[in-house]
């Protein structure tokens, strides 16, 4: 399914195509009602003539190993059997051969949506913590010149105290690493149809689209909204992969961890020289016995600064590698209105 559209006569402006993109991994608690809050809210947009009956709902199963994939099919094929009564049929999906991660499921969903011939584009995830209510104003600040419209969190009540610390101080992080970011903004926002075609311009494998978008350069604005509890489900970005996030975020937009190897090499080397000194003045005072411990907490120290160091390039050396071997980010195997296309 594409927008397509008549040209709109001159002086009269016409209701953009919207499609939302929703990553889905393993969401078949949450899918029903999510569903239906997208399906009413795009009933509602299109009441008010705010966007064109081609807009679309774009479901991306990320390998779920669950029922989430035929789910979306349902929906596709008849909503009603899923519980969803929408004016229009809204719902279209894709499928991954495998999991293949949030970032590359969402990256994949924008693309679909801009070869679809979408006029703008809004992600947000199937958890319905972030508010479908925001994407009203989110088209007003669009219609109004802003390319992309950034969900910007009014607070984090519903985090723990410890994730809201490590996020702050992630973003002050990444800040001072001179990485351009919004803060308290996950991946809810909005983008026109100039900005997704700049972001396909970006190939490489490693994404973090929270600061690839940011530098597309386009003029941009937020809207607040509170973020809800999840609805239903666990979530799919426990401690562990929120870490590797926050590495992949950082390897890919500053090599300054590759500096701070430089530095630490630098002053280990000052210390080094130090501790010599300091051994040969304890050998020609005869105490040879008195320096066991400066010893022992030299090597300690320098074999601690040699495999942190070693980790941080191993680090870009896996994302060089990665990078270098040039494989698709995805395979989708499978569309709502076909049984099996070629990857992308």
């Amino acid at each position: 399914m594409t927008c397509d559209r008549q040209a709109p006569a001159s002086g009269v402006s016409t209701a953009p195509c919207l499609y939302v993109v929703v990553p889905c991994y393993n969401e078949e608690e949450v899918l029903p009602e999510a569903s239906r809050r997208l399906s009413d809210k795009l009933d509602s947009l299109l009441d008010r003539a705010l966007i064109s009956e081609d807009s679309r709902i774009l479901f991306v199963n990320d390998g779920s190993r669950d029922r989430t994939w035929s789910m979306i099919r349902a929906l596709h094929d008849d909503p009603s059997s899923m519980g969803a009564a929408p004016a229009r049929p809204w719902f279209t999906g894709i499928c991954f051969a495998h999991n293949e991660g949030h970032q590359n499921a969402l990256y994949a969903g924008l693309m679909e949506a801009l070869d679809r011939g979408c006029d703008c584009s809004v992600s947000l995830d199937a958890d319905l913590q972030d508010d479908v209510d925001a994407i009203d104003e989110m088209l007003a600040k669009h219609a109004g010149g802003a390319e992309i419209v950034y969900g910007v969190r009014s607070n984090r009540d519903t985090d723990t105290a410890f994730k809201r610390g490590t996020a702050g101080m992630f973003y002050d992080l990444m800040a001072w690493l001179g990485v351009e970011m919004v803060s308290n903004c996950a991946d809810y926002r909005l983008m026109g149809r100039r900005s997704l075609k700049a972001l396909a311009q970006y190939t490489e494998v490693n994404l973090f689209l929270r600061g690839i978008v940011p530098a597309l350069g386009f003029t941009t604005d937020v809207v607040y909204y509170a973020r809800a509890e999840r609805f239903a489900g666990e979530s799919k970005y426990p401690l562990k992969k929120m870490v590797l996030f926050a590495l992949e975020g950082i390897t890919s937009f500053s090599i300054k961890p590759i500096r701070w190897v430089t530095m630490l090499g630098l002053v280990s080397l000052v210390v080094s020289l130090a501790m010599m000194i300091y051994t040969l003045v304890q050998a020609l005072a005869g105490r040879v016995v008195a320096g066991w411990s400066s010893l022992m907490i030299s090597i300690w120290f320098v074999g601690g600064l040699v495999m942190v160091s070693l980790g941080v390039v191993g680090e870009y050396v896996g994302r060089i590698y990665l990078e270098c071997k040039g494989r698709p980010r995805y395979i989708v195997v499978e569309t709502t209105e076909s049984d099996g296309v070629d990857g992308d």
